[in-house]
């Protein structure tokens, strides 16, 4: 990060290693872009026109449905309608991101945030087709939000760094994995309700979330395909990528000093490559995290950390 909160968010596409604040970016866009579209079609008297097209973006539930459009199961982890449920998820994603971001680098918490987001649609479809309770609903419910994907993050970020605290408004310090805790107890009492399918999702990206750290520390990284396409697109649309000019000059070589000549491979020295970070070195980081927060760790161990996180 490089800067306040305001100075990230208005800044969001021009650097690099900021998933955090371009998704925070991305769905404020669009839930701006979607008010704008709703007030002018309402007023023209195409509010039912806005509400055909919206669908064509929401999770449906209904399998026939999901085969004519596909892509849902990521656009609707970018929508919002309602100003507080994008507040709160907003706030939670930058909250509980910024824990993923300084532990597990930028790519990770984007790993975490699709892939929750997917796997909470897959739950969702799941269980609505499953369940006898969802059967006389299930060719009507949509879905829209970014909370599978933030609950994921959430109950990632618990499972990583379960004794970091928060200072609530009225209970003071509170551990995160209580939190996590409520609000995923939370979502499981809702689950029958009005909002039966949001929070089947949120269950489903609380699995993701824990999972996904539990199986990093294994030293395998689910989120690896979804690292490999977001690399892919961002050397795609990279703006800078064709302004780079590189020109070469040979150097002055001789026997009695000046400049030795060129190698295409750096030189590494025997304690630089004793430096080199294994996963054992990461896992055992973790542990430490975990126990006795990131604070306690060396210079050593950051370094280590932050490396990792870039791969």
């Amino acid at each position: 990060m490089y800067g306040g909160f305001w100075d990230n968010l208005k800044n969001a596409f021009r650097h690099g290693d900021n998933s955090l604040f371009k998704l925070i970016a991305i769905n404020i866009l669009v839930f701006f872009g979607l008010l704008i579209v709703r007030v002018i079609f309402t007023i023209s008297g195409f509010g039912e026109l806005y509400k055909a097209a919206l669908s064509y973006l929401m999770m449906p539930a209904y399998l026939p449905k999901i085969a004519t459009q596909p892509w849902s199961i990521l656009s609707y982890m970018f929508l919002h309608e309602g100003l507080f449920h994008i507040l709160f998820n907003m706030l939670f994603l930058y909250w509980f991101g910024m824990l993923i971001h300084q532990y597990l680098g930028s790519r990770k918490l984007a790993n975490l945030y699709i892939l929750g987001g997917i796997f909470g649609a897959l739950f969702y479809v799941l269980i609505y087709n499953l369940a006898p309770y969802f059967s006389g609903s299930v060719e009507s419910s949509m879905m829209l939000g970014a909370s599978a994907g933030v609950f994921a993050i959430v109950v990632g970020a618990a499972t990583l760094t379960p004794n970091t605290t928060f200072f609530l408004l009225i209970l003071g310090p509170v551990k995160i994995v209580y939190i996590a805790a409520f609000y995923v107890i939370l979502s499981f009492a809702n689950s029958i309700g009005a909002n039966a399918g949001g929070e089947i999702a949120h269950l489903g990206g609380a699995l993701l979330g824990y999972f996904y750290i539990v199986q990093l520390r294994r030293g395998t990284d689910l989120g690896v395909p979804v690292q490999k396409i977001g690399i892919f697109f961002e050397n795609l649309f990279s703006r800078n990528r064709s302004n780079v000019k590189v020109s070469y000059r040979k150097a002055k070589t001789g026997n009695n000093g000046g400049f030795g000549g060129f190698s295409s491979k750096p030189n590494v020295s025997p304690a630089q490559k004793n430096q080199e970070t294994t996963q054992e070195d990461i896992d055992k980081i973790l542990d430490k995290i975990a126990e006795k927060g990131y604070d306690a760790l060396s210079k050593e161990e950051k370094r280590k950390l932050f490396e990792f996180s870039k791969k």
